[in-house]
């Protein structure tokens, strides 16, 4: 259970609380993970404008876990999904293969040799680690609690990447991992729809109402937290949740969680040690409810 972690750029700056669940959780699991220095973006900021760019700079990131050895866990969707399309073209077209080991080569890297894997954090929770395993850790369940999955696009899309491991129109690993901790996974109507941060830029009024009508229909369903996996997912249904509500006259507050953080209470582990002061919708009454059990 030792993997290369890769926290991408995101995380760092605007997902310390992911990044800390993470880490204490994987303690508890007896899972590994390796700080790689020489890590650097993924590429994917640059992928709509040149594709070769980003290939290269996943490349690199792919050859220096090769040469250690191991497995790459993203936390970020969008990471995960750069990186993993970027290796699987290069492990089945020769063409691509042969020009990115020679600009690799050129850099001082090593080639790509297709020897590693890489995935989701939360993948490898439901996989390698597997749910009975974890309830076997579970000390403080969350009964009681109804929680609001959203599992965004770049964790399991596109299916071609991924092996087709999930089914994107019936996903079910975070909810397993949800139903672990004890709490209910709340059902809601259009689940899988986008959060609107791929439109944020080019479309803001329209990216806002994505996060609100998701929003609204969680807390109608009295929900009393929604839980993600995604750094960009997170700006936007908790870092831009005040201004959207606040524009569209809403009057509630949704608590926005990483499923790290979820994971990490019912096992026993602080607020405060899972980085819940980071949050920037304070769960005051979450953890109110947390505390009576």
């Amino acid at each position: 259970m030792k993997y290369a972690l890769f926290l991408g750029c995101s995380v760092p700056v605007r997902g310390i609380n992911y990044e800390l669940s993470v880490r204490e959780i994987s303690k508890v699991l007896g899972i590994e993970l390796v700080d790689i220095p020489e890590f650097t973006c993924c590429g994917f900021p640059t992928k709509s404008v040149k594709i070769d760019s980003q290939m290269l700079m996943s490349a690199k990131n792919i050859s220096i876990a090769e040469e250690k050895g191991l497995d790459i866990v993203c936390l970020c969707s969008a990471c995960s999904v750069t990186l993993t399309e970027t290796l699987k073209e290069i492990k089945e077209h020769k063409d691509i293969r042969d020009k990115i080991n020679d600009e690799l080569k050129t850099l001082g890297f090593k080639p790509v040799e297709g020897k590693i894997k890489i995935r989701h954090f939360a993948r490898v929770l439901f996989e390698d680690i597997g749910i009975e395993k974890i309830k076997e850790k579970i000390v403080k369940p969350l009964t009681g609690f109804s929680i609001a999955a959203h599992y965004g696009c770049h964790y399991f899309k596109p299916s071609e990447a991924y092996d087709h491991w999930e089914d994107p129109e019936n996903p079910k690993s975070l909810d397993e991992l949800i139903k672990v901790t004890g709490a209910e996974s709340t059902k809601y109507s259009y689940r899988n729809q986008c959060c609107g941060g791929a439109i944020l830029g080019v479309d803001k009024n329209l990216a806002y109402k994505m996060t609100y009508e998701k929003l609204q229909r969680i807390n109608e369903q009295k929900a009393d937290a929604m839980v993600l996996f995604c750094t960009f997912c997170s700006i936007m249904y908790e870092g831009n949740q005040k201004a959207i509500l606040k524009e569209f006259e809403a009057d509630f507050n949704m608590p926005v969680l990483y499923i790290t953080q979820l994971l990490g209470l019912a096992m026993g582990i602080s607020p405060d040690t899972l980085g819940f002061k980071l949050n920037r919708i304070r769960p005051k009454e979450f953890l109110q409810k947390f505390e009576q059990i």
